[in-house]
């Protein structure tokens, strides 16, 4: 079985429309700036991906992860031509940290805060008409969960019509923490680049509407050949390469292609010395034997690690770039790690092939893993 997506909407640091912001990820342009949700000079590392969107610069706002899933999921819904009053569709939304930005400014500023804002139920509720709204918080690899939850929900008939979503906002005391643990201190993501330093956090949401293959009046974006998903429970922060290398395989096998089949890889990508390594030892592992092999890139670099939602901003970019040809580059790529070198890196400018196949690579932490294939619509 396989699934279509049939709408599609994104708020990132580089725009809030999915085709606005391939194009900006295709132009190398990067949202990494200094750092204005909160002060940065309690802080060494002094640039993140935020959205600029504060009624007053410099300071911060409740809601925020809310407002942009409320948008996202409004311009899928659109973009599929639904209504918005969906109230039989479920929303599934993948998160890291839901409202915890919220929060902190009531425990710090006394902003006004409800339980129920701590989740997005009454949020989709209130804006969409649903019943039905789940949150799945399972690190970096959530929103891909999310999607997986979905087709399994259509495979079993107990959905026609799912809208999948992803959101966070940066919080102090994540920002902090990592903060602490990365040394040097990185200030923008440079995965599998020798003087890479780590991972910076970006904010945003992302929104796809999916369907049972078939069902849908309109054209479709792409199709959802499978979702694997596994924890191998490893280590609390590192990857584990052979927890990430089942999933990939589980991947494979669920869609029914091989290694050969598959024309793009838009990888995790976080940027952190363990991440680069694991991932490039099991790209080289599953892919041994395949010449060329598949392109590989991250989006990273231009949109931050949006957390919960990064695997669907991933899968977002593979779709537009089976549509227009062209897969975005890894900005400032110029000098690889060891580990990457035989990968078809995309460096300096998109690369212009045909994707009929892409794998998208999401790794939380926990050993928390999630691999989507997608392939072009009939």
């Amino acid at each position: 079985m396989s699934w279509d997506i049939v709408g599609m909407g994104a708020v990132t640091c580089l725009g809030d429309e999915p085709a606005a912001v391939h194009r900006a990820l295709c132009d190398g342009r990067t949202g990494v700036a200094p750092l204005r949700a909160f002060d940065s000079s309690l802080f060494r590392v002094k640039h993140a991906y935020e959205i600029d969107d504060r009624a007053v610069p410099g300071q911060d706002e409740p809601g925020r992860a809310t407002r942009w899933l409320r948008a996202a999921v409004a311009a899928a819904l659109a973009d599929a031509g639904l209504p918005a009053h969906v109230p039989d569709v479920p929303v599934i939304v993948g998160t890291t940290l839901r409202e915890l930005r919220s929060a902190e400014l009531w425990w710090r500023d006394g902003h006004p805060l409800a339980p129920a804002d701590l989740h997005f139920g009454r949020a989709m509720r209130e804006a969409f008409g649903t019943t039905e709204t789940h949150t799945v918080a399972s690190a970096c690899a959530a929103a891909l969960y999310a999607l997986a939850m979905a087709t399994d929900l259509i495979a079993l008939g107990l959905a026609e019509t799912v809208v999948v979503a992803g959101t966070d906002a940066i919080t102090e005391s994540s920002f902090g923490g990592l903060d602490r643990v990365q040394n040097p201190p990185p200030q923008a993501i440079r995965p599998f680049a020798r003087h890479r330093r780590g991972m910076v956090m970006g904010e945003g949401a992302v929104a796809v509407v999916v369907r049972a293959s078939g069902s849908h009046p309109r054209p479709v974006h792409a199709r959802v050949r499978a979702v694997a998903t596994n924890c191998d429970a490893a280590h609390a922060t590192v990857p584990d390469t052979a927890g990430v290398s089942d999933a990939v395989r589980d991947a494979h096998r669920r869609a029914g292609i091989s290694a050969r089949d598959v024309d793009l890889v838009v990888v995790h990508g976080s940027g952190t010395r363990h991440n680069d390594a694991v991932e490039a030892g099991v790209l080289r592992d599953v892919f041994r034997g395949v010449r060329p092999g598949p392109l590989v890139t991250s989006v990273k670099s231009g949109l931050g690690h949006t957390c919960g939602g990064s695997g669907l901003m991933s899968l977002m970019v593979a779709v537009l770039a089976m549509r227009t040809g062209e897969s975005p580059p890894i900005p400032e790529l110029t000098d690889p790690t060891p580990e990457a070198r035989g990968l078809r890196l995309v460096a300096g400018v998109p690369a212009r092939e045909r994707v009929d196949t892409a794998q998208i690579n999401a790794i939380g932490l926990g050993g928390i893993n999630a691999v989507a294939i997608v392939g072009r619509a009939a």
